[in-house]
């Protein structure tokens, strides 16, 4: 069915500055709900009621369906990049960094493993359902993946891995890892999940480091990997 038109009233609420903070109320309503039930489960009659709104009042700032599900991936995607990536620009390039950049990523995907993460489950829902939403999915994983190669590139630039490495396929492998530690820790409910991708990125970074024990003495192998 065609949703009704949105009201020139609510319109304009949702472009004010009390229109912008509902929104946000209402989008992290709906990541939250995403992140346990999938993208396919929202929608503006369910939002309203999280949020004891009218279903107008949601419609106002999300017109359809998919506009809200394409707006959960970009918070989704902008909250990520806030948590895992951003931090990372603070230390030093090279190896170190892309030692940060896998950490915070598995702690991301540990912290987020009683509820899911939007893009494994995400990928689940639109792989083979070419649209928008898939489109929105796959531009944000697409963008977390140029940055981890880049982080790689520049471990090669910095001197700190042989100069054959492939970016695409070091990226390849560590994002591997991560999707094995969803899968054994959500399904087969391994502790020793987190523990065993930290041990294989070790490996890799020592399979490909440019000197034996690696390029720069700050890098060594995780802690918690060694344990």
């Amino acid at each position: 069915m065609t949703p009704a038109l949105r009201s020139p009233d609510a319109a304009a609420d949702a472009r004010s500055g009390k229109g912008r903070a509902t929104r946000a109320v209402i989008l992290d309503a709906a990541l939250t709900h995403a992140l346990h039930a999938g993208l396919e489960g929202l929608s503006i009659g369910l939002l309203a009621e999280h949020t004891r709104m009218s279903k107008s009042g949601v419609f106002a700032h999300f017109g359809s369906r998919e506009e809200l599900q394409i707006a959960v991936i970009r918070e989704y995607h902008r909250r990520f990049s806030a948590e895992v990536f951003e931090p990372a620009l603070r230390v030093p390039r090279g190896l170190p960094r892309l030692r940060v950049l896998f950490e915070n990523w598995l702690e991301r995907v540990t912290a987020e493993l009683a509820a899911g993460c939007i893009y494994i489950s995400g990928a689940v829902e639109f792989d083979d359902r070419p649209g928008a939403v898939r489109d929105a999915l796959v531009a944000m994983v697409a963008d977390w993946h140029a940055a981890l190669e880049r982080a790689i590139e520049l471990a090669l630039d910095e001197g700190h891995l042989r100069a054959e490495a492939d970016a695409v396929q070091l990226r390849f492998e560590i994002h591997g890892l991560i999707l094995a530690v969803h899968h054994d820790a959500r399904l087969l409910r391994r502790d020793d999940a987190p523990r065993r991708a930290r041990a294989g990125f070790d490996r890799i970074v020592e399979r490909w480091a440019a000197a034996p024990g690696g390029a720069d003495a700050t890098v060594s192998p995780s802690p918690a990997a060694r344990g």
